[in-house]
């Protein structure tokens, strides 16, 4: 009897239907011509009795509530990265990684001022050189202020003189705030035309660029750096261990 209250006390509270009838969407006219007063008083006091006997059945309702939440909105993130995935499987051939005709396409947007991102630089490399069917899109996104903007386009203007590689990774390792003289001092250091570095962080293609990426996680929901998509499979936010990397990847193989 407590397995069937709770479970009923359950089903009301997350809306779901009880005994072939549902709680949502229905009229006050539908209720009163299932349940009159004197009964709908009864079932509400059956519910608060077994709240009060077993506490759980409010969490287990919160629970089932929020997986619901969270199974619809995987779903809706799944579909909106099916939706545009030519757009974030695409990117220019410095921002492709480890095998540029991999089988796997791994989607990772980054900021190059956060510390979650530097954190997985390492790993990443390791990922890359340990499964070498995997062709990863880097999309630089600057969402954590002025600096991250500046360091954004720094990279991409190095790209326009074949060293985003270098150029992001030196200033990924980083922890000074830049500002136009060190970049300078570090341009000149990877040997770049200052004059044009300069130029270019500043000019349309550039920007361009990193409107193209900031678009492309709006269109996903990206909320935060890093995020991966290993394929249309998964989504995966946040700082991960390589035997987590692997196991979305083998999700992404599986298709």
């Amino acid at each position: 009897m407590k397995q069937r209250v709770k479970s009923f006390s359950l089903a009301v509270l997350a809306g779901l239907p009880v005994m072939g009838l549902s709680f949502v969407g229905t009229s006050h006219a539908a209720d009163e011509a299932v349940f009159n007063e004197k009964q709908r008083a009864a079932i509400v006091q059956i519910v608060r009795n077994a709240l009060k006997t077993d506490p759980s059945i409010l969490s287990d309702a919160i629970q089932s509530i929020r997986q619901q939440a969270s199974s619809q909105q995987e779903a809706h993130v799944k579909a909106a990265v099916r939706a545009n995935w030519q757009a974030l499987s695409t990117a220019p051939s410095y921002a492709v990684r480890g095998n540029p005709q991999g089988q796997v396409t791994v989607v990772e947007f980054l900021d190059p001022r956060c510390t979650y991102c530097r954190h997985m630089a390492p790993v990443v490399d390791q990922f890359l050189a340990k499964h070498t069917d995997v062709r990863l899109v880097e999309k630089v996104i600057p969402v954590l202020g002025d600096a991250s903007l500046l360091d954004a386009q720094a990279i991409y203007a190095a790209a326009f003189q074949g060293q985003y590689d270098a150029m992001r990774r030196r200033l990924m390792e980083e922890t000074a705030q830049p500002n136009m003289a060190h970049l300078r001092d570090v341009a000149k250091s990877l040997k770049l035309d200052v004059a044009r570095f300069e130029k270019d962080m500043k000019g349309p293609a550039v920007m361009a660029l990193l409107t193209a990426n900031l678009g492309q996680a709006q269109s996903v929901g990206v909320q935060g750096t890093p995020t991966f998509l290993f394929g249309q499979a998964a989504v995966a936010p946040g700082a991960l261990g390589m035997e987590q990397m692997e196991q979305f990847l083998e999700a992404a193989r599986k298709g």
